[in-house]
């Protein structure tokens, strides 16, 4: 009696200390997460390579890109001109742009001294090459009232360097400039399309931001809708809106139909308003999960949360297996029947949290944040269940109904015939039946089976694309130096390698800093071609009437400009595209070379193979070669739990009943498997994480079958609810639309259900029996 009163305020202190941990934690804003990149491993080498990678990803994650289109041309852009004077004013943007005009004081300053650094390869192997067909192209724009267009003079730049460089400089898009404005248009389908960028202030992966760019994008919808007009939208802020509300909508309908259809089964079996005290500890669980978690990673993502709310059907099992026990034991006494299957309840308790211990090793954060917050949960709920509960039950009467007990006298006599068949012969059929479909199944170790985007989303980005040529893509080439110069020689030979794969189709484009500024040799070779250019070169401007002395004071003027570096050419308003790639680092300078349109990893590796200093980043890649490894860890990890989980068994019932226990949970995973195989599922990572639960649950169910406490009917009748909770649980989450959840769920699911069919294999442990039964006094079955 004293120590179950230490047991009580020992639990209650420790639940005030989590509560009030809990109010800290959640003070300001809420520690929850949805940025997806916090589930992955941070497989980067090095902070550089993780700095260009941010790089990289910023666009994706901070800009929202919309397009507003109309039939007509001027309506188009006043449209788009109102949203961003809407938008500017709203605190989730740092800029908003429909215009983009350039400083021209500031560029033509910048083309005059840069003229030879800026100038084009393409442009300068002509003029090397063939410098009459050079000037006799500059003398028809001159000529020509229409012709090239550039901020500087004609006497300021005799040559036409200039409009040369302009005219060369990689254009991003498809866009073209409308000169009235300064806004970028495109004609496609019929209508005129204006681009809108904003920038936010804080990546896609902030809980409230994409909410905000999300309604923001539907008001424009809306608005521009009204006036016969289309918006098209894209950009990481959309796509994880859209997540996190399929994150909430899921966690909030299946863990209320998971309390929900555990309370039906509750009021249903026991048919008393008190049973529903059996939900404490699911709650207790659920409060502890969160606060260790928080505690140990700062934060806690949804989608641990989702998963988090599955443990509903496990944690209330606790509760659940000494309040069956009213179907046979009169007078049930709470006290009295904790006391019967609390061994029981540790060993599960133990068992389960073996199995997701096993998570923790894995390399992604994502499963070891659901270990910790499982573990923690698991621990919160036992303790609940044998300190907290029992007090408040003490008295309490069930009035345990009659049907499921009938329902599981039935299942026990059909189930006799089961156990008949209970041979190794049986037993190898079944695992032959399981082989054959596992011998059918596909692994699929790719990011699809994080995230499931809005095939609305991807359609608009998809024609977002297609009107701005724009497709940005995560793979990247990171070219890296002692000096300036010498990344951009080696940027220059792999922009070589780049332009022939664009030629043969398997490349849409890319850019890189050596497309603006030149290395310092090609410079220096440029003005010596400047220096020996024959004598009758110059003759189709001289016949235009440009001054011979003109002519030679401009060249003179060209090879005395001094060599430009990258780090001076980004500076300028030239710069202005290319500056996010390029970046100092410890051990001198790195440059990015950023891929437009999707490529095969090793087609790129090919590209950049045998260059010094140049190096693929293909974060999708390495993460599909992870989950692969990461998969045949897994595996492993199941072969060790079954040992360690064997060892146990077998020290704790014995080497027959150890392995018959066992073989439970085994045959379900093998049939698991084979179902999974011959109706055409993927094995993904997450199926085998969740065989790993099953293999823990499964031990658990095995357990109670074989101690049989109070009788079998009664200890089937608690493993009918237990598997009925556990089903409502893990069993919704393969309706879920998120891939990873929905195997999970699926592996979990039918796992459970093979597990509760195949448990009569572990017979009965006839030795304790006799003394159990005359303890627990059952009515005769």
């Amino acid at each position: 009696m004293v120590s179950e009163r230490l047991a009580l305020r020992a639990f209650l202190v420790l639940l005030v200390v989590m509560l009030a941990t809990a109010a800290w934690q959640w003070r300001g804003a809420a520690p929850v997460s949805a940025n997806l990149l916090e589930l992955l491993p941070d497989e980067m080498p090095s902070q550089v390579e993780q700095q260009a990678v941010t790089r990289i990803e910023e666009p994706l994650n901070r800009e929202l890109l919309v397009l507003v289109g109309h039939a007509d041309r001027d309506r188009a852009l006043k449209l788009a001109e109102t949203l961003q004077a809407q938008w500017a004013q709203h605190a989730i943007f740092d800029k908003v742009q429909w215009q983009f005009q350039p400083d021209l004081d500031g560029l033509r300053k910048q083309l005059l001294a840069g003229r030879l650094a800026y100038l084009p390869a393409a442009d300068a192997v002509q003029l090397a090459q063939d410098p009459h067909a050079f000037f006799q192209a500059r003398a028809a724009e001159l000529q020509n009232p229409f012709g090239a267009v550039s901020p500087v003079a004609a006497q300021d730049d005799w040559l036409g360097l200039s409009g040369r460089i302009l005219k060369g400089l990689v254009n991003p898009t498809r866009m073209q400039t409308d000169l009235g404005t300064g806004a970028l248009v495109s004609e496609y389908d019929g209508k005129y399309w204006t681009l809108l960028r904003g920038h936010t202030k804080v990546n896609a992966f902030d809980l409230q931001v994409p909410a905000q760019a999300a309604e923001l994008v539907q008001q424009a919808r809306d608005l521009v809708g009204a006036d016969n007009g289309t918006v098209l939208a894209t950009g990481g802020m959309l796509y994880a809106a859209a997540a996190s509300d399929q994150a909430k909508r899921e966690m909030s309908l299946m863990g209320s139909i998971a309390t929900a259809g555990s309370l039906l089964l509750l009021l249903g079996s026991f048919r008393r308003w008190r049973a529903v005290m059996v939900l404490i500890p699911v709650a207790a669980g659920s409060l502890s999960g969160l606060v260790i978690c928080v505690a140990v990673f700062g934060k806690i993502h949804v989608l641990t949360l989702v998963l988090g709310m599955s443990l509903t059907g496990v944690t209330i099992d606790y509760a659940m297996h000494y309040l069956s026990k009213s179907f046979t034991l009169r007078p049930w006494n709470v006290r009295r029947a904790l006391e019967l299957v609390l061994p029981g309840l540790t060993l599960s308790m133990l068992t389960s949290s073996l199995g997701y211990l096993t998570l923790a090793w894995a390399p992604f954060p994502a499963l070891r944040q659901i270990a910790v917050f499982s573990i923690a949960s698991l621990a919160g709920a036992y303790l609940c269940a044998i300190c907290l509960l029992p007090p408040l039950l003490k008295g309490f009467k069930p009035a345990a109904h009659s049907h499921l007990l009938t329902v599981s006298q039935f299942l026990v006599r059909s189930q006799r015939k089961i156990r008949r068949l209970r041979s190794y012969t049986s037993l190898a059929l079944l695992l032959l039946l399981g082989l054959g479909g596992i011998l059918m199944l596909n692994a699929q170790d790719d990011l699809r089976q994080w995230v499931a985007p809005s095939r609305a989303l991807q359609e608009e980005a998809r024609q977002v694309s297609m009107i701005t040529g724009y497709q940005p893509t995560s793979q990247f080439f990171l070219v890296s130096g002692a000096t300036e110069d010498e990344v951009l020689q080696r940027q220059a030979a792999l922009s070589a390698r780049l332009d022939k794969a664009r030629s043969a189709g398997g490349l849409q484009g890319y850019r890189s800093v050596d497309q603006l500024v030149s290395p310092v040799a090609n410079q220096q070779a440029l003005a010596k071609t400047l220096a020996g250019l024959p004598a009758d070169a110059l003759a189709p401007l001289s016949a235009l009437g440009v001054p011979d002395e003109a002519l030679r004071q401009e060249i003179d003027r060209l090879r005395a400009l001094a060599p430009v570096a990258p780090s001076q050419a980004l500076a300028g308003p030239l710069g202005e595209l290319w500056r996010p790639l390029w970046m100092q680092t410890p051990d001198g300078f790195a440059g990015l070379t950023s891929l437009q349109g999707r490529v095969g990893s090793a087609e790129l590796a090919a590209l950049g193979k045998d260059l010094p200093g140049v190096k693929l980043v293909d974060r999708l890649g390495s993460l599909t070669e992870l989950f692969s490894a990461t998969r045949q860890t897994a595996s492993w990890l199941m072969g060790a739990a079954c040992l360690v989980m064997g060892g146990l068994l077998c020290f704790y019932f014995g080497l027959r009943d150890g392995m018959n226990i066992l073989a439970v949970p085994v045959t379900s995973i093998v049939l698991t498997l084979g179902v999974l195989g011959y109706t055409g599922q993927p094995l993904t990572l997450f199926v085998l994480f969740g065989l790993i639960l099953v293999l823990t649950i499964g031990v658990d169910y095995a357990i109670f079958m074989f101690e049989s406490i109070a009788g079998r009917s009664t200890t089937l009748a608690g493993v009918i609810l237990d598997a009925g909770t556990t089903l409502l649980s893990f069993g919704l989450l393969a309706l879920s639309e998120t891939p990873a959840v929905r195997s999970f769920g699926m592996a979990v699911g039918l796992g459970i259900t093979f597990c509760f069919l195949l448990s009569p294999w572990t017979g009965q442990h006839h030795a304790r029996r006799s003394t159990i039964t005359t303890l627990a006094r059952p009515k005769t079955l």
